[in-house]
Order: structure tokens, then sequence, then C-alpha cells
């Protein structure tokens, strides 16, 4: 719905001058071609998630979520006023591209297990379905990562070719019914605490637009941020809700020893990205400056205020 809803929005801000037709995924090109699409004129835009451009630009991944990453509102303050949004369009310009944010998913869960993770042990030699570079946390730890399409994911837990799943969050996750075969349903999801999607428009298209285009396109993207970040909070508050208290999920923290793992995997696998090129580098060095930098506020702002509410 959210490519649906920018394209909305630019057709009406515009008063017509720009007319998008939103294609799905597979019509003009594969899911996974949206970057070349764009970037070769084949489309004027498209709505997808830099983590699945990190095999032709390391740094892609920061730009949707990373391993103990910055949360939805650190990422906006990073990208909007944290010098984030230079970097990414300087990283997008080779690839013909302009990007902006064009929704989120918010903070996802952990993922969904056909049986009990007691302690980090019992993660070594499962077939977990996990993207980004999460998946590469979890292969350190001794699990075995898969892409597997979100329409394969209940049918291959049911069948044993994997044994768990990462997705988003309830919201979007109850719809695919993983609970019917993998009750363990596990926080925190320290692999994706932020989930960004983004709008790339071809850099010639973008440098045709007159300033007051540029600007409605500009508006109707952080617009969808805003929105679909506020729409999956009020899917997933009520999908959790029913999730455990009709489908009997069994809702489980990850052990310690576990989390602190991850932890430290997570910290190398970022650090290696950094170190991929010069612009990896610049990406990375701003992205941890920032989260260091905000982490002391967010926990005496939003951290305390939740454990002093209490509900």
């Amino acid at each position: 719905m959210s490519a649906e809803r920018v394209a909305e929005r630019i057709h009406t801000l515009s008063g017509g001058r720009i007319d998008i037709t939103v294609y799905a995924a597979g019509e003009v090109v594969p899911a996974f071609e949206v970057l070349g699409a764009v970037g070769g004129g084949v489309a004027d835009i498209g709505h997808t998630a830099s983590f699945y451009w990190q095999g032709k630009m390391p740094a892609a991944a920061f730009f949707t979520t990373v391993p103990f990453g910055l949360t939805p509102a650190e990422h906006v303050a990073w990208i909007d006023a944290g010098g984030g949004q230079a970097l990414w369009d300087e990283l997008y310009a080779p690839f013909a591209a302009k990007p902006f944010m064009g929704g989120n998913t918010g903070v996802c869960m952990g993922g969904w297990f056909r049986r009990e993770i007691a302690s980090l042990a019992d993660l070594r030699g499962l077939k977990l379905r996990s993207l980004g570079l999460g998946g590469e946390v979890y292969r350190r730890l001794g699990a075995t990562p898969q892409t597997t399409p979100p329409a394969e994911i209940l049918t291959s837990l049911q069948s044993g070719v994997i044994d768990g799943a990462e997705f988003v969050g309830p919201g979007t996750d109850i719809a695919l019914g993983l609970y019917r075969v993998a009750p363990f349903y596990y926080y925190p999801g320290f692999n994706k605490p932020n989930g960004t999607g983004e709008c790339i428009v071809a850099l010639k298209a973008w440098d045709a637009l007159s300033a007051e285009l540029k600007a409605i396109v500009t508006h109707a993207c952080a617009t969808e941020a805003n929105y679909a970040l506020a729409e999956m909070e009020r899917l997933n508050a009520q999908a959790l809700a029913s999730l455990v208290n009709e489908h009997n999920v069994k809702l489980t923290a990850f052990p310690n020893d576990f989390v602190a793992a991850a932890h430290k995997q997570a910290a190398d696998v970022v650090g290696e990205i950094g170190s991929r090129n010069e612009i990896a580098g610049k990406v990375h060095a701003s992205y941890v400056a920032f989260r260091t930098r905000t982490a002391p506020w967010s926990r005496i702002s939003i951290e305390s205020v939740l454990r002093a509410r209490g509900v």
C-alpha cells in the first residue's frame, strides 16, 4: 500500500502533472531488480528497501536497518537531521538513482521458531529464514540463514525445510499464519530494529522536474514514511494481542547468552561493512557516531519513560 499511497499523493499534490502507474513485483522486472530498472530508465520510480542492494553496495543496508542499530525515530533523525540523506544520495548516485524514505515497518520481531531456544546452543544447526546483515549474524552464531520468499515461509516451516523465520512484526506476520507451525515468537528484534522502505527516483527523471515538483515528490515520500510507521504501530499492537490471546502464541525473550553473542558478532559484521570501500566507511562512521550520540538520550527519554509507565 505504501507505493500506491505515494503515487496517489504525488498525483493529487501535482494537480495531475505527475501520474504514476504502480506495477507489482515481477510485472516489469523481478523484485530484486528495481534499482537497476530505475537507474537504467526502465522505470522512473520504484518502491523497495535498500538492504536488497548490499551485494552491489555494501553500505546500502544501513539505510534500511542493521543489527542492534538505530530505532525508527533515531533513524529518521539520522537521515533528516544527522547527515544521513547526503550520504544516501552519494551512495546511490553511481546507480543513477535518488533515494527517499518511503515507508517503515517499525521495530521488527526476533522471529518464529518451531521449538524453544533456551540458550545459544539451541540455535546452532538451525535453518532460519533471515535477510540482510541479521542473516550473517545468525550464520556466525552457528545457524544457516535462508532467503525464503514470504509466500513460501509457512510451507517451508511445515515441511521442515526451515526451523524458524524472521519476517517483520506482528501486524504483517499474522497474515502468513506462521504461528500454526512455529508457536515460539521471540523478541527483541535485534536483527532488524528498524524497517525503512525507500522510494528511488531515476536521476534523469528527477533532474527534469521543476523545483515545485521536486518538493511535491519529497513531501509525498516523507508523508508516507511517517504514515506507514504510524499504521504499523497500530497493526502490530492489535495483532500481537490476537496472537497471544487467541492463537496461544508463546511470546518469549531470547536468552541472555544468545543476545550477548549476537551483539558481539553484529559489531564485527557492521564494522567489516564499513571497511569495504570509501563510501561504506563514510556511511559506517556517520551511522555509528550518530548512534553513540543519541543512545544516552534514548535511554533517559524513551526507555525510562516506558519503564516508569509500566503499561
